[in-house]
This record gives C-alpha cells, sequence and structure tokens, in this order.
C-alpha cells in the first residue's frame, strides 16, 4: 500500500502514513490534499484522487524528538543500500570498530555492508586488513531523516522536505548509490 506524508498545518514534516489513514484525514476534513498520486480511490459513491501529501487543518504540538534513531532501515537509507567497503548491494549491518573490541552500537561507528565484506571483514579493525570506507559514518540530522528512514520516499514530496534538510540527505543518498 502506498504511504503519504503528513505535513503539520505549518508545513512542518511530521510522518509518514498508510494510503488510508491519509484519506481517512482528507474525507473527516482533518486534512487538505496537497499533491496527489495519480491514482483514485473508488467507494460505491465517490472517486477521490489518492493523496500524496497532506497538510494538517489545524496545528499539532510535536515534543522534541531528540536524534534520529538508529534503525536498520534508517542505516540503509542513510547509506543508499550500499556496502561502505566495495559498493555493492548491501545486505547486513557492521560495526566499524567490532563490538568485541569495544565499539558500540552508534551511527558512528555502524555502516551498511554486503555479506562477503562483512564476513571477510569479521571482528579485525580496518588497518588491520587495509581497508578503507567509501564514506565516513556520522549520524543524520534534520526532520527529513525521519521521513528518509522510514524507508518510504516519493519524488512528489521532495519539495515539502527541502527546508528541512532533504536535498542534503537525498543527495548523500544518491551519492552513495551511484
Amino acid at each position: 500500500m502506498p504511504h503519504v506524508l503528513v505535513l503539520n498545518a505549518s508545513y512542518e514534516p511530521l510522518g509518514v502514513v498508510p494510503l488510508r489513514r491519509a484519506l481517512v484525514l482528507v474525507l473527516e476534513n482533518k486534512a487538505v490534499s496537497l499533491e496527489e498520486s495519480g491514482a483514485f480511490m473508488h467507494s460505491a459513491t465517490v472517486t477521490v484522487p489518492a493523496p500524496s501529501v497532506v497538510r494538517l487543518k489545524r496545528f499539532v504540538r510535536v515534543p522534541y524528538r531528540g536524534p534520529v534513531p538508529l534503525t536498520r532501515r534508517a542505516l540503509f537509507a542513510r547509506d543508499g543500500g550500499r556496502c561502505m567497503y566495495c559498493g555493492g548491494v548491501a545486505t547486513s549491518v557492521d560495526h566499524v570498530i567490532p563490538r568485541s573490541r569495544g565499539g558500540q552500537h552508534v551511527w558512528d561507528n555502524v555502516v551498511a555492508s554486503c555479506r562477503r565484506c562483512n564476513h571477510t571483514k569479521a571482528d579485525r579493525h580496518l588497518v588491520e586488513i587495509g581497508w578503507r570506507l567509501r564514506h565516513k559514518p556520522a549520524p543524520p540530522s534534520g526532520l527529513a531523516w525521519r521521513i528518509i528512514g522510514t524507508g518510504h520516499r516519493d519524488p512528489r514530496w521532495l519539495p515539502y522536505l527541502q527546508p528541512y534538510g532533504a536535498e542534503d540527505a537525498m543527495a548523500r543518498i544518491d551519492g552513495i548509490s551511484a
């Protein structure tokens, strides 16, 4: 099922919801559709264009959310789904400084890797095997990463996410995956 970007009344990105939830918000007059996906939703009496971006009519106060959580999906989004060692398709998560040697499970120490590189590296440091990272791992920042980190991306969302760091995030993802 497609997903829809939800914006606050101030156009601040809040999150991503399934199409059905976004459609309910629009039909209950709690949100306005800003972008349409081109598809249509049909009922017995009504045909409604499926939204791609909706904006809430009333402002919702959002508490401070803290840093972007380190999840597998967000990590693969940050690294563009590519191995940070060889550039192949990433299928696993690797700790640059192995946990068995005191490495922590934090953004600066975790990268996406292919199974072959992960197995070859095992619990060794990069200098021991003469490898280098393609890019230095760093924690993502900005509201756009909360959306991109969900793994759902739609090009129609970019104009609404650009003021919140989406351009940098998308360039980083596209640059790594190229």
